[in-house]
């Protein structure tokens, strides 16, 4: 009796970790890519310039993505 109570214990713990998981997970996973401001600040070009979207977010353009790969840096 005793080892059962266990095994049911170690289900419920594992079930709850596994809904704890799936649920922190879907939070992080369904954030939304938004354009900083600060990076349209420190380069003084709008945020069209890097997302697809002019007001910012989203799908990253050419220079977009160049300017992610520079490590948010403009190049010379």
């Amino acid at each position: 009796m005793k080892a059962q109570a266990e095994k049911g214990f170690a289900l419920d713990c594992g079930t709850a970790a596994a809904i704890l998981i799936a649920g922190t997970m879907s939070l992080v996973a369904s954030q939304t890519a938004n354009a900083k401001p600060e990076f349209a600040a420190q380069t003084g070009k709008a945020r069209g310039t890097c997302h697809q979207n002019p007001a910012g977010g989203g799908a990253l353009k050419p220079f977009g993505q160049k300017f992610k790969a520079n490590g948010y840096k403009l190049s010379k």
